[in-house]
């Protein structure tokens, strides 16, 4: 039987009786626990950056030019992002580094931070990510870090529609059509009913 039962104690060998009470949880266990696997897949569409078209085109250039106003002076590793709302305008944003290192901000989180502070109901519709280092952009496809996948994550559940995510090095895009496709078991409104 499930229940909660409450007990009550008197402790009189003190000069002042003091009541204290504690609670036993009783559960009782009704189904076997069985192990399960679920499959993950990710699909990535991966093409140069001359073939895509205008609209990601336009979108990568204003990451990587949001990379040139990023303040990096410890890492030497500026990234940018751009951000695309559904209203066409476009928003940046770029890493800002501090010496006390958990003060500074991924570019992913300054362009969200941004775009959702001054236009909180606007949709973003796609985001593009590129970093520059040593003197040219990345040979490696920049990708997201954690905290900003989960920001992301946040966004497209509150946007209610799925954030597309361009993923660049100098020559190359990762394109994945939802957040979900980066983080797909992350946490949100529905993990705290």
């Amino acid at each position: 039987m499930n229940g909660i039962n409450i007990k009550r104690i008197n402790i009189v060998n003190l000069k002042k009786p003091i009541n204290l009470y504690f609670s036993v949880i009783i559960i009782k266990k009704i189904n076997r626990i069985t192990m399960e696997t679920k499959e993950i897949i990710t699909k990535v569409q991966i093409y140069r950056i001359e073939e895509s078209g205008n609209e990601k085109k336009m979108l990568i250039e204003k990451a990587q030019e949001a990379c040139g106003r990023a303040y990096a002076p410890y890492s030497n590793y500026h990234v940018g992002a751009a951000i695309l709302l559904d209203t066409g305008e476009i928003i940046t944003g770029n890493n800002q580094e501090n010496a006390a290192y958990p003060s500074g901000l991924c570019a992913e989180r300054t362009a969200f931070f941004y775009a959702n502070s001054k236009y909180p109901n606007m949709k973003v519709k796609m985001i593009a990510v590129a970093a520059f280092h040593n003197g040219e952009f990345s040979k490696e496809v920049c990708t997201p870090c954690g905290s900003c996948r989960q920001v992301m994550s946040e966004m497209e559940e509150k946007n209610k529609e799925p954030i597309k995510i361009l993923m660049c090095s100098k020559d190359t895009v990762y394109e994945l059509n939802s957040v979900r496709d980066l983080l797909p078991l992350g946490f949100g409104f529905e993990s705290m009913v």
